[in-house]
């Protein structure tokens, strides 16, 4: 209650170049502007990569509230930053900071990390653009400034930052702040990019890429190859259901960038692991009968006769490749789903979203009419949604689409719980 009195006033106040933990802001959006801002016909081309150092760890109470003013809930807010933890049963005080997986610890990190661009002197026009001589980016405590020069982004580092977050309580990580060359790339929320040589093609000589991070690539394949290994000794079906969801989530995030070689590298090196599935699944069996069992034009919509699947069920393994490359549409400015008069506009993005959805949630999406049943918010919110059944199925509810409704993860749980702990 307190995070959905205070968001609409401070989304209002928010600089359009955050992104992190805000309604109708993403990864994405982010990664979108830095495209803009770091393509080789610009003059910005060094840049300060930044990180903050325990943020949520030592945010400075005294600030946070001073910032806050006298807003309704403020002396609630007190008490749950002063509020302690209790580790082993051993209560330990919280004299900074905000909690670790507070519903309103993310919008209250970004009320003491706003007024970043006044502080690092970024100006724009009349027509909304960047006039000045630097630009930032910023995802929560993570963020990127964009500099001329290399002596400039030193004084960023250095000078102007340190002292504006001493204010907050908060300093920046020695280990993870450093300063590069477009031409050296960074990495930001999972992606790399980067300037690549390309005297013949471009009027710079440069051009800009931005691809998945080998640090995401390296984590998502030792992510498969533990589920591979979990999986030994299941069937199929379980192998299915476990990987499928890992598969189009990671490609869905990365599908807005130049992710195809990726793609197809990662489908090789599954074949792989579903080939070595097969022979430890069945050691005494032929290559051909293992080929046969597991392997097919599962996908109707595909040309494609080795996907692997449940013959008998017609299930199959999803591959990256299938998933279309689709540019992200940036955020415009300062736009926020509170203003009236932008509903038209939030309800186009919405819409964006049915990409990441199955066929059947797609239906169930429209017929709520893109609310939680629960809640009253909007569904494509950022958060996880679920499948929640009206009846339950220990009561004898219908698998039908007619007694299924989507609804957020923490929705589904408080639903639960309360069914669970009902009078009997």
């Amino acid at each position: 209650m307190v995070k959905n009195a205070l968001e609409p006033e401070w989304e209002a106040r928010f600089e359009g170049t955050s992104y992190g933990f805000r309604p109708g802001r993403s990864c994405h959006d982010a990664i979108a502007k830095i495209y803009l801002l770091a393509r080789p016909n610009k003059r910005k081309k060094w840049v300060v990569d930044a990180d903050i150092k325990g943020a949520f760890d030592t945010i400075d109470h005294g600030f946070l509230l001073r910032t806050l003013g006298m807003t309704p809930g403020r002396e609630l807010i007190r008490q749950w930053l002063k509020a302690g933890v209790l580790e082993e049963g051993v209560v330990h005080e919280t004299p900074l900071g905000t909690p670790q997986g507070g519903v309103i610890s993310p919008l209250l990190l970004n009320i003491a990390l706003h007024g970043m661009e006044a502080a690092l002197g970024v100006r724009y026009n009349r027509s909304g653009e960047i006039a000045g001589k630097r630009a930032v980016v910023r995802y929560a405590d993570d963020f990127v400034v964009f500099c001329e020069s290399q002596a400039d982004a030193l004084e960023v580092r250095e000078r102007l930052l340190p002292g504006w977050l001493a204010e907050r309580g908060l300093c920046l990580s020695e280990e993870k702040t450093r300063i590069v060359h477009l031409t050296d790339g960074f990495d930001f929320l999972g992606f790399t990019i980067r300037h690549y040589p390309s005297p013949k093609t471009t009027r710079t000589g440069y051009k800009l890429l931005i691809r998945p991070s080998k640090k995401s690539v390296t984590g998502l394949r030792e992510r498969l190859r533990d589920a591979w290994r979990q999986l030994c000794g299941h069937n199929v079906h379980a192998v299915l259901h476990k990987l499928n969801p890992i598969i189009r989530g990671w490609a869905h995030y990365f599908r807005t960038v130049v992710s195809s070689a990726t793609f197809r590298g990662l489908d090789n090196w599954m074949h792989r692991r579903a080939l070595r599935y097969a022979r430890r699944t069945h050691p005494n069996k032929p290559w051909k009968w293992r080929a046969n069992r597991y392997w097919g034009r599962l996908n109707p919509a595909r040309q494609d006769h080795w996907v692997f699947g449940d013959k008998r069920s017609g299930a199959y393994l999803l591959k990256f490749g299938w998933v279309k490359i689709v540019r992200h549409q940036l955020v415009q400015g300062r736009a926020s789903p509170d203003d009236p008069r932008l509903r038209e506009y939030w309800w186009s993005r919405q819409k964006v979203n049915l990409a990441c959805l199955s066929a059947s949630d797609v239906t169930l999406v429209q017929e709520q009419d893109w609310y939680c049943p629960v809640c009253g918010m909007d569904l494509i919110n950022g958060e996880p949604l679920e499948r929640h059944h009206k009846v339950p199925r220990s009561e004898g509810g219908a698998r039908l689409r007619a007694n299924r409704v989507l609804v957020h993860l923490y929705c589904h749980q408080q639903v639960t719980a309360a069914w669970r702990n009902r009078p009997a």
